[in-house]
């Protein structure tokens, strides 16, 4: 028998190594696959190092073929980063309460140009307090938004009962459905004064009212923390502005 040639035999012995070690590329998951999307916004992609998306993504769970609703989408940047990852077989619910007109045209103009092309996106305008949806969904998402639910959250708007709304989630969501919340820090028995006045709220409240609805909390991810942040100023401050501390909790409809 002839002797395999030493280029042959360097070259099978790499194969091997590569099949041992998993060198080979992994085909993209859906959040790599949103995020290389070229048609995403200028803004969007200088957003990400703060946003942290496939860190959320993860956390949340947030799979191909999953339904989600993401509650008050702001400019929809979260909206197109999940359309790219539960992908044709997915949908997204950009819903949105219904508020003041001008207000209203401000928080849907953008996503409703990108649901056009995205058949797995689509705009949904729910009474304030009340939500809606086709089917229930895998995951219901609120980001940075949960506390104006305590304030007036526009012009003609008034507080909301946070227990009966997430009653609501809860029936929006799928047995074992998820209910993730990112929102701004506030210090420890901040009121809703204080909410008012700097857009942040006290972690514990939010998981103080969410379990009332009946969720379990199954985890906090600290992705977006910022032990620097002195909790002090509004959110909007440019001594803060981008850079606050925030909460990401997630809670499980159980039983």
């Amino acid at each position: 028998m002839r002797l395999m040639s030493t280029t042959v035999l360097a070259a099978l012995s790499a194969l091997s190594l590569t099949l041992a070690t998993g060198a080979f590329a992994a085909p993209p998951t859906g959040i790599e696959t949103a995020l290389a999307d070229k048609g995403r916004p200028a803004e969007d992609v200088a957003r990400d190092a703060a946003r942290k998306p496939a860190d959320m993504v993860a956390f949340a769970g947030i799979k191909p073929g999953d339904t989600v609703i993401d509650f008050i989408p702001g400019g929809g940047y979260f909206t197109r980063v999940f359309s790219g990852v539960v992908g044709p077989k997915g949908h997204v619910y950009a819903m949105v309460p219904q508020v003041a007109a001008a207000y209203q045209a401000t928080l849907t103009a953008t996503i409703e140009t990108f649901a056009k092309d995205h058949p797995n996106t689509s705009v949904v305008i729910v009474p304030l307090g009340s939500l809606s949806a086709d089917k229930p969904a895998d995951v219901f998402w609120t980001a940075q938004n949960y506390h104006d639910l305590h304030i007036p959250f526009a012009p003609d708007a008034k507080p909301i009962d946070m227990v009966g709304y997430n009653k609501l989630v809860w029936a929006a969501l799928k047995p074992g459905g998820l209910y993730v919340i990112v929102d701004h820090v506030a210090k420890a028995g901040a009121t809703d004064a204080d909410v008012k006045a700097l857009h942040r709220i006290d972690p514990a409240v939010i998981i103080k009212e969410v379990e009332a609805a009946g969720f379990k909390l199954e985890g906090r991810s600290d992705a977006l923390a910022n032990p620097a942040d002195p909790h002090t100023a509004n959110v909007f401050d440019l001594s803060i502005k981008g850079k606050t501390d925030q909460v990401t909790l997630k809670f499980r409809k159980v039983g």
